[in-house]
């Protein structure tokens, strides 16, 4: 168990070193970004399997009546992410997004399975790996993983460890087999990483 506090030492150092050959992650988190992906594409690279879920509807299908479509604006935002928050977009600039996001489409390709929470229960967001987890996450970009510094006051994350941890794959695990809270999104993320392409 240990504190980081994305200061003296972030998330994306602590998952570097925790990420090996074979790894397997699990992800719960309001969004993904593929400039978190290019900050630890090596280790990535290398893992068995990520499974992630979206805490909150997003990449559905909008079943909703017009009169009830306020609820789906944030999700745009949670969406638009994928290409990287506000505070990532700024430091980036067109042709290495497509770079990166090639890199990232080919990956999610081959390891990568995403599914969305479809119900209007909260989810709170956290990362299972291997035998350790990492609470809480709001999301997967390079803010979340202490690169930058975003708008948060603070950004501190616990890291748990075996037999504790395994709470948290198993409450994952419960969730993934779901097909009543979740729904697989994994293509509608490709495609919407694809827009990006040339």
């Amino acid at each position: 168990m240990g504190i980081i506090d994305n200061i003296t030492k972030t998330l994306q150092e602590d998952l570097s070193g925790e990420i090996k050959q074979g790894s397997k992650l699990a992800i719960v988190a309001a969004c993904f970004s593929f400039f978190a992906f290019e900050k630890l594409k090596k280790e990535l690279k290398n893992i068995d399997e990520l499974r992630f879920i979206f805490t909150s509807p997003t990449f559905i299908t909008e079943q909703t009546p017009k009169a009830q479509r306020e609820f789906y604006i944030p999700r745009l935002n949670r969406e638009r992410s994928l290409y990287g928050t506000e505070f990532e977009i700024k430091l980036r600039n067109e042709l290495t997004q497509k770079a990166i996001a090639k890199e990232c489409a080919d990956w999610i390709r081959q390891k990568v399975t995403f599914k969305s929470n479809i119900t209007n229960e909260n989810m709170a967001g956290f990362i299972q790996l291997d035998d350790n987890a990492y609470i809480p996450i709001n999301g997967f970009t390079t803010i979340d993983l202490g690169c930058e510094r975003g708008n948060n006051a603070y950004n501190i994350v616990q890291k748990i460890s075996s037999p504790d941890s395994i709470k948290f794959l198993s409450i994952f695990n419960e969730l993934w087999q779901d097909k009543n809270k979740l729904q697989d999104v994994t293509n509608v993320v490709i495609d919407n990483i694809a827009v990006t392409l040339p």
